[in-house]
């Protein structure tokens, strides 16, 4: 096995070290059916519009639990499916999705609102398509074709359109395959998670809400290694490397302050 093959293998393996409760979320939203005078390039009305679209199932699994988790409204009813998602995003510290702060997660809140919910408790949110658009240039951003290049899955392969067809006229086949899609979507995107650890930007700080010190912001970890310095634009502060996900760590204290350096030395 090649020297790449092992760091790969090593990145993948790294489990987060802190408690926090980290839920991995994904739904399934049924189309809009309206009335249309032609098949392309249209411009519906609100008047054209006979039922608008809803969520009607989603998929989620708790980081560190081996059950992934599937509620629709043909199995709980849709006010009931709605209230289970409220319970759990409530219940997250942090919610992990991909493309899910402009998809999931609005489509999820319109739901609350019609269903006269509050919102859920607040949780921080880790968009991973957001992270593969600004740290990586794939041929695809789309979680099947990012999974298939880490070689660690791809999504469940289904009839396309079809199966959103049969499932609104509520086929008990139909549903199954539409769990069996979800449930996918939702390990893929953990897997994902564990290797995109070391590259995240703009997310909350692990190893601080979990209220561990000297920690890594990625995965929370405390066996950090120190190699080197960090440079900030007028500022230097120690640099580490987590040893569990391979996250680069600057330290909070500063070495050197470049300002009040400059300023000793004229007044000396």
């Amino acid at each position: 096995m090649s020297e790449l093959d092992e760091a790969v293998k090593r990145i993948a393996r790294g489990k987060p070290k802190h408690k926090l409760r980290v839920l991995f979320f994904d739904i399934e939203t049924m189309p809009h059916e309206v009335y249309t005078w032609g098949l392309w390039d249209q411009n519906v009305g609100i008047s054209q519009i006979i039922r608008p679209g809803q969520v009607f199932a989603f998929a989620a699994k708790w980081l560190g639990e081996k059950e992934v988790l599937f509620h629709s409204d043909h199995a709980d009813t849709h006010a009931g499916m709605v209230a289970v998602a409220h319970r759990l995003l409530s219940e997250a510290d942090v919610v992990v999705t991909y493309n899910g702060i402009s998809f999931d997660i609005p489509h999820m809140q319109r739901e609350f609102l019609l269903a006269g919910l509050a919102p859920p408790k607040p949780y921080k949110q880790i968009d991973l398509m957001r992270v593969a658009k600004k740290q990586f240039k794939f041929a695809s951003n789309k979680l099947d074709y990012i999974s298939q290049q880490l070689g660690i899955g791809h999504k469940t392969h289904h009839e396309g359109f079809g199966l959103w067809v049969r499932c609104m006229k509520g086929e008990d086949a139909a549903w199954k395959k539409m769990a069996t899609y979800a449930m996918q979507d939702v390990r893929l995107t953990e897997k994902l998670y564990h290797f995109l650890l070391p590259w995240l930007t703009a997310v909350p700080h692990m190893g601080q809400m979990a209220g561990t010190s000297h920690s890594c912001w990625a995965c929370g970890g405390d066996k950090l290694e120190r190699d080197g310095v960090a440079f900030a634009f007028v500022t230097s502060y120690r640099l580490y490397q987590c040893k569990n996900c391979h996250a680069w760590v600057r330290g909070s204290t500063k070495l050197q302050d470049a300002t009040t350096t400059r300023q000793q030395k004229v007044n000396g």
